[in-house]
């Protein structure tokens, strides 16, 4: 059975279930102020983590990634045990940070979720914008957003082609934001105004679906 942590207000519009990125765990301070501005936004959040870092978390030892099948199965597990105990209740999203986003989007269509949301997609690596990961993306009919960092090195705005993409998955640049929502000090904005703004725009995105 999986850990899980979860945030809600007390009249939830919508739950989110969140995956983490590659490199930090479901409590990092990236995912705890955004599951609480996601909370005040009216959206209840479940975090969990892929079976590496739950590992990392017994043993204090870092460890790469799962493997893709490995992250996709615990992704289907997670679903189908937050599904059981949400019931009919509300509608029941899933998403994540960067990897995790990444590898909600490539489950979405098959569990037929009500929709899903990333907070930074790892469109390529940084610096080879040739190896884009979004061949999935026009086969999805379930709705999407992507929110992204306009200064996002894994994927910025002069190298997105949404072409192919349906017109149910929805991409939203947040100006200034890094990978992180981290933002030069020279605009003037902060970490955590750029996260209100993606946490504000999810549950717009809620709101709009349903």
């Amino acid at each position: 059975m999986h850990q899980f942590i979860a945030l809600s207000p007390a009249k939830p519009l919508a739950t989110l279930i969140l995956a983490h990125g590659a490199g930090a765990p479901m409590d990092s301070d990236f995912m705890n102020l955004l599951c609480q501005t996601l909370r005040d936004n009216g959206v209840a959040t479940v975090r969990f983590e892929f079976p590496y870092m739950a590992q990392r978390r017994l043993t204090g030892k870092k460890r790469p990634p799962d493997r893709e099948p490995v992250l996709l199965q615990c992704w289907r597990d997670v679903y189908s045990q937050v599904k059981h105990n949400h019931g009919a209740q509300r509608p029941l999203l899933i998403g994540g940070k960067s990897m995790g986003g990444r590898m909600a989007s490539l489950v979405a269509e098959e569990l037929q979720v009500d929709a899903f949301c990333c907070f930074g997609y790892p469109f390529s690596p940084p610096g080879k914008p040739g190896k884009i990961r979004t061949g999935h993306f026009a086969n999805l009919t379930v709705p999407g957003l992507i929110l992204q960092g306009t200064r996002d090195v894994f994927g910025k705005e002069d190298e997105v082609d949404t072409s192919t993409w349906p017109a149910s998955l929805n991409l939203v640049w947040l100006n200034e934001g890094d990978h992180d929502y981290r933002a030069r000090k020279s605009s003037g904005l902060t970490q955590a105004e750029i996260i209100c703004k993606a946490a504000s725009r999810a549950a717009a995105f809620a709101k709009e679906n349903w």
